[in-house]
């Protein structure tokens, strides 16, 4: 095949362009994505742009600077969804670690893209799936700080020999996803005997959202927590965040209603008060930074004598649906893994007041994955045979899914509204409605940590 030559961006942009209103299969000439044996922006690149695909560490239209990247999304009652995140380049931990970000596998691909978007819809064939976008796009300079503080963090872990412990819930915007066929297939780390799974530098599904809705689609932007990129030049999101908050510390919630002008006593005070403490109009999680980062607010009360009450609890588990998932493909690891949670913590004292102790950005650390890991295979397991379930000497139900004195980090037990609120069982049957729990004392020891 002849490759054609794109010299400039312009060439690139109208070339992508002119394939909008095209189904997929209109596009392909080779007939590889009618089989479901063609990756789609393969296929694209060869079909459309003449141009045979290579694993060389530059951008696909190199003379140009411009990396291809297809993309699709779904609408959701929410609004418009990245289906994935976006893969970028794999990350080599023997090499990547000597060189700068500008000189960064991943800067060296994508710092200049040409987005091409489609909509996903469950049931349509891919060939029917159509390109309704195309843009390029280069990093505004508020993302570019995160994104650059992002590569540090995980440069710093492969200096550290910590390779094998990265998670995607290390960075914000910026991820080191795992790449393998398991976490079994791995590869070697500079500073450390331990292989480490293997890993690609990619941008994750909150990020790949946010920059769906503002750069292809026009939705207007969110509110910023901070206002002049310059100001994490010399820090990181996290660290200038708490900061902001440190003043804080030790105010009674009466105090800080009264002093940042907070009238309201909804359930969701502790997020309110922060956001002020920010000047912060809306809500935290509306904001771009924490759209983008796919950030999870979690207010923690601790109780006098120091523990924690309540277990961290997550969605609802569709018994059936696990059945046809790996752990990497679960909604349990896509909730987890990927995601940074902020910690709002406030203390109880004996009279009933709440403290303002502090905030904790917080990530699952591999190891404890790993055990969760293990809870979740058991709990499939264990439905694939069959849950039992009998009544204890008090008339309650009981059942032989993973209990909180099983694991040191988490268990299962219901979240249904009572013991009718129940689920369908892929053996038969049905069962009240459960979830994951993180344990509580799990998630105390977490909170005490620095």
């Amino acid at each position: 095949m002849e490759q054609r030559k794109y010299k400039t961006k312009q060439e690139v942009l109208i070339r992508g362009q002119e394939a909008v209103g095209k189904t997929l299969g209109e596009i392909d000439k080779t007939g590889r994505i009618a089989t479901g044996k063609g990756a789609i922006g393969t296929v694209v690149e060869e079909s459309w742009f003449g141009y045979k695909p290579n694993s060389k560490p530059a951008p696909d239209f190199e003379e140009a600077g411009v990396e291809l990247k297809v993309t699709p999304y779904r609408r959701t009652p929410r609004g418009i969804q990245a289906k994935e995140r976006l893969v970028c380049d794999m990350l080599n931990y023997e090499e990547e670690y000597g060189k700068t970000f500008a000189t960064s596998a991943f800067w060296t691909k994508c710092a200049c893209m040409l987005l091409m978007s489609y909509e996903h819809k469950d049931g349509v064939p891919k060939v029917d799936f159509t390109i309704d976008k195309a843009v390029l796009f280069q990093f505004p300079d508020e993302d570019l700080e995160v994104i650059r503080n992002d590569w540090k963090i995980l440069m710093d872990k492969i200096k550290a020999g910590q390779a094998h412990l990265i998670s995607e819930g290390d960075t914000m915007y910026l991820a080191a996803c795992p790449k393998g066929r398991n976490s079994q297939d791995t590869r070697s780390q500079p500073f450390s005997p331990i292989p480490a799974m293997k890993r690609a530098y990619s941008l994750k599904s909150s990020y790949m959202t946010q920059i769906l809705r503002r750069y292809i689609f026009g939705d207007e932007p969110c509110e910023k927590i901070i206002k002049d990129p310059a100001a994490l030049r010399t820090t990181s999101f996290e660290d200038w965040f708490s900061a902001k908050v440190r003043p804080y510390v030790g105010m009674s919630r009466t105090e800080l209603k009264a002093r940042l002008g907070v009238e309201t006593n909804a359930k969701n005070l502790n997020e309110l008060l922060v956001a002020a403490m920010l000047g912060v109009k809306g809500h935290l999680s509306n904001t771009e930074e924490f759209q983008k980062a796919g950030i999870q607010l979690k207010t923690i009360a601790i109780e006098p004598n120091g523990s924690i009450k309540e277990s961290m609890s997550f969605p609802v588990m569709n018994f059936c649906a696990m059945m046809n998932e790996t752990w990497e493909e679960s909604a349990l690891y896509d909730l987890l893994a990927p995601t940074k949670f902020l910690f709002i913590i406030f203390q109880k004292s004996k009279d009933g007041e709440c403290y303002f102790q502090r905030v904790k950005f917080w990530n699952i650390p591999a190891e404890d994955l790993e055990e969760v890991h293990r809870v979740w295979q058991r709990t499939v397991d264990t439905l694939r045979e069959g849950v039992h379930i009998w009544k204890d000497a008090s008339g309650r139900n009981r059942n032989n899914l993973p209990k909180a004195s099983e694991s040191r980090v988490a268990h299962v037990r219901p979240h249904g509204r009572d013991s009718t609120d129940t689920a369908p069982l892929p053996t038969g049957g049905s069962m009240t409605k459960q979830c994951f729990w993180l344990n509580n004392s799990y998630v105390a020891k977490q909170i005490g940590k620095e």
